[in-house]
């Protein structure tokens, strides 16, 4: 009824019920909208009245606002209230809320709207609500529609279980008046309405399940032990808990039986079995005779819809209890189901996890299928795998998967797939049997092509397999390992070039020349490292970072650091000359075309001098085991020395030039902060004995200092540790330098 329109809760006439008969499903959900809308407008302009025709649903409000009114000197009632504390004001309201339902001539809104403000009778008696429970209870029998009744009785155990939930009897009775009405279903008046509105008896039952299941819910511990109405019996095994259920398996069965075929269709009664048989497990000693008993229903069904909506449930009890012989038999009879006259493509939004993918022939349905399974594996897999039948079936989903990117596929949905793929990857081992491995990451790699996460794994996946097997040797290959790592090195030599991401491609030769060197395949890592040195020119100025475009220059100094500390331990090429790989590095640098105002250059090179410093000494700090290093191979020769202090003049004098061209009024600040950074590094790595690199030191100091842009604390720290430094074994000369350094104040 279109309650907008009245102004009196006395106008509720025919005519506005009528109205609404006429429209469309749509149109009255569209019309329920506006409704509530209104009931919201109402309400803030104080038409109270108005708001009551609108809604059922005003209980909440109705008790706030009557308990507000209970208010005493600021102290609001205890939720534990007696209607003794209630004051008049209170009392009056509430009553005059019930006198206006009260005053509604239709039995339907009168019996929700004093339903829905039931918990405002506590402002006026002990016993109100116990007393008013039975009464609207006894109201529903006036309801002439049993569906329209059934859903007033769940809306009245639902207040009921909120405001009085210790008045069980009051549920009960609900429950009972409904068992006693039920009959009507099958009177006159329901089943001619059902052929106007051409609707069959099965389908018209499904309506009334949601209700029964709630009222059931309500009263679990108090519902009939058995009945022979389909309809309550699945309402039955839908509100009870799923051990309960599963422990009396057999005995629901036998109810099942003796339903009457003509009602609630039985294989929906056998699939709410079996969807409890999926949560809790039946008596063991019952299993096999369970699954008999339904599948001999199942199987007989001829619609391919009812047939696979019971039949999935099933598919999923018989693999948790049964071996390959009988999940075999049970597929074998859905495929035969559901190939005829390509019935299966009406059953694909149930069909989530049956192996059978031949049959599902749209290609959007079948890559979400597969997608479950690997999901499935991933999650379930607890060991890795190398079962020939397992991999067979998992490079087939995984090759489904793949082979659906195209240009149009979203690069969430490409990272999805590649993250499923990887972790079928990372779940292979064929133990100590390499070779077969590396034959498996060949066979993916040629498979999973268009993926890039899928082969950046796959990368990682043979690197790791190099150094497993390094450790199996424990370092000393034979010429069977040596071949073996080689053939690996060279997987990802041949694969990181097919790779989009630049600092993907520059970070996987670097960490493939670590493990190339680490396996003594000295040519092959000089080749990553050379490819590595080639890629840098290319590396654009901005870069995708999470899908927003960032400057490139703070992650190519962070590569490059990482591979300065590589390059100390790679020894020269016999036919390349001194530092070929150093060298090569640094006229790429040289080249690159940084940022006007980016100082990342300079930090470079000064990064470079760290290098150089420690190639100077007689054994370097670190190696790499079976590798002999510069160190060895030249033994500190002057020569090799003279080479290094080359090197090293040419980026100081880049260094000191830099620092010149900052010399302008708005770049002072860069210029005292990277003189501050150049003077730390000749303190921690350069000879301050000689004379030269002492006095440079100095003037980096002072120019540091030089315009008040230096930060004191960090200079006076930074004295602190000279000062500290100088009292050490053979370093006096910090003594001296000490004294050079004065600190300028920054007035």
């Amino acid at each position: 009824f279109d309650l907008t329109r009245l102004e009196e809760l006395d106008d509720l006439e025919e005519g506005s019920q009528k109205e609404l008969l006429n429209l469309t499903q749509q149109d009255y959900m569209n019309r329920i909208e506006e409704l509530n809308q209104s009931l919201k407008d109402a309400w803030s302009s104080d038409q109270k009245v108005k708001a009551l025709k609108i809604v059922i649903q005003v209980r909440k409000l109705v008790y706030e606002r009557i308990l507000s009114m209970c208010v005493d000197n600021r102290v609001s009632l205890p939720d534990n209230f007696s209607p003794e504390s209630v004051n008049d004001t209170a009392k009056e309201t509430c009553l005059n809320w019930f006198f206006k339902i009260a005053s509604i001539r239709e039995l339907i809104p009168r019996f929700y709207v004093e339903a829905a403000i039931l918990k405002c009778n506590k402002f006026l008696s002990k016993t109100g609500i116990s007393e008013c429970l039975p009464r609207l209870t006894s109201m529903i029998r006036g309801i002439g529609d049993p569906l329209v009744a059934v859903y007033a009785r769940a809306y009245l155990c639902r207040v009921g279980m909120e405001v009085a939930p210790q008045l069980k009897e009051s549920l009960n009775k609900n429950f009972f008046d409904f068992l006693l009405t039920f009959k009507q279903i099958h009177g006159d008046t329901v089943q001619n309405q059902l052929v106007v509105q051409c609707v069959e008896i099965p389908l018209y039952l499904t309506l009334y399940s949601p209700a029964i299941d709630w009222i059931l819910q309500c009263i679990a511990y108090h519902a009939p032990d058995c009945c022979d109405d389909a309809l309550l019996l699945n309402s039955v095994m839908s509100a009870f808990r799923a051990e309960f259920i599963a422990a009396r398996s057999m005995d629901f069965i036998a109810m099942i039986k003796e339903c009457d075929e003509s009602g609630f269709p039985k294989h929906l009664l056998f699939r709410s079995l079996g969807l409890n048989l999926a949560l809790a497990d039946p008596p063991e000693n019952d299993r096999l005779q369970i699954l008999n008993e339904a599948w001999k229903v199942i199987t007989k069904l001829k619609n391919p819809q009812d047939y696979i909506n019971c039949a999935e449930v099933w598919v999923e009890y018989t693999c948790r209890h049964f071996t390959k012989r009988e999940v075999n038999t049970v597929l074998a009879d859905v495929i035969k189901h559901m190939t005829p006259d390509r019935a299966f493509e009406d059953a694909y939004p149930q069909e989530k996890f049956l192996p059978f993918l031949d049959m599902f022939q749209k290609e959007s349905v079948r890559v979400e299928v597969c997608k479950c399974i690997m999901e499935s594996f991933i999650k379930h897999q607890q060991e890795s795998t190398k079962d020939p039948v397992i991999l067979n079936a998992l490079l087939h989903i995984c090759k489904t998967m793949h082979d659906s990117v195209n240009a149009l596929t979203l690069e969430d949905e490409k990272r999805m797939l590649a993250a499923l793929i990887n972790g079928f990857i990372k779940m292979v081992s064929f133990g100590r049997d390499f070779e077969q491995q590396l034959s498996f990451y060949v066979e993916a790699r040629s498979m999973f092509c268009n993926l890039e996460p899928v082969l950046v794994q796959l990368i990682h996946s043979v690197n790791q397999l190099a150094m497993e097997t390094r450790r199996v040797m424990k370092g000393n290959h034979s010429r069977k390992t040596a071949a073996f790592v080689r053939a690996c090195v060279a997987f990802c030599f041949i694969t990181i070039p097919s790779l989009s991401s630049i600092f993907t491609c520059l970070n996987l030769y670097l960490h493939s020349g670590q493990v190339a060197l680490a396996n003594q395949c000295l040519s092959q890592a000089d080749a990553f490292f050379k490819a590595a040195v080639s890629l840098v020119p290319e590396v654009p100025k901005m870069i995708s970072v999470d899908g927003k475009m960032r400057p490139s220059d703070a992650f190519l100094l962070e590569f490059l650091c990482n591979f300065f500390s590589t390059l100390l331990v790679v020894p020269d090429h016999p036919e390349q000359g001194v530092l070929f790989l150093v060298r090569g590095l640094l006229n790429v640098i040289q080249d690159y075309t940084w940022e006007d105002n980016s100082d990342d250059k300079i930090r470079i090179y000064t990064n470079v001098l760290h290098l150089l410093s420690a190639m100077t000494q007689e054994t370097f700090i670190y190696h790499v085991d079976k590798v002999d290093s510069n160190d060895t191979l030249y033994g500190g020769d002057s020569k090799f020395l003279a080479e290094i202090n080359k090197l090293s003049e040419t980026v100081v004098s880049q260094i000191l030039d830099h620092l010149k061209t900052l010399g302008k009024e708005e770049t002072l600040k860069r210029q005292s902060q990277l003189a501050h950074y150049f003077f730390n590094t000749i303190v921690a790595h350069g000879d301050l004995r000689n004379n030269r690199l002492n006095q440079l030191s100095v003037n980096l100091w002072n120019l540091a200092q030089k315009h008040g842009f230096a930060d004191t604390k960090t200079m006076v720290k930074t004295l602190e540790y000279i000062k500290r430094r100088s009292k050490q074994p053979d370093m006096s000369h910090f003594t001296d330098l000490a004294l050079r350094l004065p600190l300028q104040s920054r007035t």
